[in-house]
C-alpha cells in the first residue's frame, strides 16, 4: 500500500533540483581526465572519467566515476585559448585535466557538468611527470643516447624527410637547402605533425623509409630529419610520447629533428642524433656542415700545395750543389788558376814514373796545349 500521495517524475525531478540547488556550493574544482572530446555548434562535448586502475588513460575500462560535462560556446573560446597559451597544448582525450565546474540538473537530461575554468597548471603538472617517466623508461632500456652511437657520414647529401607535405616548415626547409652552393637530395615521406594520430603516422613514415633502404637501387639516404614548423596552435604531446622515442632512438640512420619546440625540449630532441629548434636550422646545420668539410678540402689542397712547392725548393737546392762541386771539379777551373795537366796518349800523368826518354807528353793550359818530349 501506498503510504504517501505519487509523484509524476517531473516532480520528483524538481524536488531533485532543489535539493541540489540547497545543497551544492556554485561550483567545485574537479580533477580528471578527458576520456572523450567533441565539438558542436560552438559548444565543447567532453566526458570526464576517473580511473581505478593504476593505468590511467581513455582504454583504461577500471572507471571509478564518469560524468558528462559541457563546456558552452560563451567559455570554450576563452577557456581553450587561455588553456593552448599556457601549455602550447589544445585539450584532448587522454589529457588530465583540473576544472571548475558548475552541477547542472535537467529533467530530460539528467546530471552533467558545466565548465567555467580551467587550470594549465595542473595539466603542465602532468604532462611534466609524464614525461619524466618516459625518459626514465627510455634510460632503462638503454635507448637514451643510442643514436649517438651512430656515426654521421662525412659528406651529408641525401636525406630523408618526414614532414606535413604543405608546411611552410618543409617549404623553407627546401629553400635554405636550394639556396647553399651545394647539391642536396632531399626525399619527402609525408606524415601528420601534430593531434591525435600524429605519433603513429610518424612512425609510419619511419617505417616507410626503412623499406625505401632495403629497395633503392643507389645509395641509401644519410640521415633522416625529421621536421615541424612552429604556430600559434600547438600539440606536440607526440614528440614525448614513448613509442615514437623509442622507435626512433632504435632506427638505422641518424635523426636530425626541427619540430618547432620553442618552449621546451622534448624527448625527441633528447634521442635524436641531433636536435636543432626549427626546420630552417636543420637545414643551416646541414649547410654549416658542408661548408666545414668543404674547407676541410680547402685546407688540405693548400698544404699539398706548400708542401710540393717545398720539395721543389729542397731538390733545387740540391742540384745547385752538384752543379756548384761539378763546377769545382771542372779542369777548364784550375787551368784559369795557373794550373797545367800533363797527358801521355791522352791519359793524365799522376808521377814522374810513368815516364821515360823519349816520350812524347801534353801540356794542358786555359789557352791551349804545348807538345813536349822527354830528355
Amino acid at each position: 500500500m501506498r503510504s504517501m500521495e505519487a509523484l509524476s517524475l517531473s516532480e520528483l525531478c524538481a524536488i531533485i533540483g532543489e535539493a541540489l540547488n540547497d545543497n551544492l556550493a556554485p561550483s567545485y574544482w574537479v580533477k580528471a581526465e578527458i576520456s572523450s572530446l567533441s565539438e558542436r555548434g560552438g559548444h565543447m562535448y567532453l566526458e570526464l572519467v576517473e580511473s581505478s586502475g593504476s593505468t590511467p588513460g581513455p582504454t583504461n575500462t577500471n572507471v571509478a566515476a564518469k560524468m558528462r560535462a559541457t563546456c558552452w560556446a560563451g567559455n570554450k573560446e576563452l577557456l581553450t585559448a587561455y588553456f593552448e597559451a599556457e601549455t602550447g597544448q589544445t585539450l584532448r582525450a587522454g589529457m588530465s585535466v583540473l576544472v571548475e565546474v558548475e552541477i547542472q540538473w535537467h529533467a530530460a537530461y539528467g546530471l552533467s557538468l558545466s565548465i567555467v575554468g580551467i587550470d594549465p597548471s595542473y595539466t603542465l603538472g602532468d604532462i611534466a611527470q609524464q614525461r619524466q617517466k618516459t625518459i626514465a623508461q627510455l634510460e632503462k632500456d638503454g635507448l637514451l643516447d643510442a643514436q649517438q652511437l651512430l656515426k654521421l657520414p662525412t659528406l651529408i647529401r641525401r636525406i630523408a624527410v618526414i614532414s606535413s607535405p604543405n608546411a611552410a616548415g618543409y617549404e623553407d626547409f627546401k629553400h635554405q637547402l636550394e639556396s647553399s652552393p651545394y647539391h642536396f637530395e632531399t626525399q619527402l615521406f609525408g606524415a601528420t605533425m601534430q593531434g591525435e594520430g600524429a605519433e603513429k603516422s610518424i612512425i609510419a613514415a619511419l617505417e616507410e623509409i626503412e623499406k625505401s633502404q632495403e629497395s633503392r637501387d643507389e645509395s641509401s639516404f644519410d640521415c633522416v630529419a625529421i621536421i615541424r614548423g612552429g604556430g600559434a596552435t600547438t600539440d606536440l604531446s607526440c614528440f614525448d610520447g614513448y613509442l615514437l622515442c623509442a622507435v626512433c632512438a632504435q632506427f638505422e640512420l641518424p635523426i636530425l629533428s626541427g619540430i618547432g619546440h620553442t618552449r621546451d625540449v622534448s624527448v625527441l630532441d633528447l634521442v635524436a642524433h641531433e636536435a636543432l629548434k626549427t626546420p630552417t636550422a636543420v637545414a643551416e646545420w646541414l649547410i654549416h656542415r658542408m661548408d666545414a668539410q668543404a674547407n676541410r678540402i680547402a685546407d688540405l689542397i693548400a698544404r699539398l700545395q706548400r708542401t710540393a712547392e717545398r720539395q721543389i725548393l729542397i731538390r733545387k737546392h740540391r742540384v745547385e750543389l752538384l752543379e756548384q762541386r761539378l763546377a769545382a771539379c771542372n779542369p777548364e777551373r784550375i787551368y784559369k788558376m795557373g794550373y797545367s795537366l800533363l797527358t801521355k796518349n791522352g791519359k793524365v800523368i799522376h808521377s814522374i814514373t810513368e815516364l821515360q826518354s823519349g816520350d812524347i807528353i801534353s801540356t794542358h793550359l786555359s789557352d791551349g796545349h804545348i807538345e813536349s818530349s822527354v830528355l
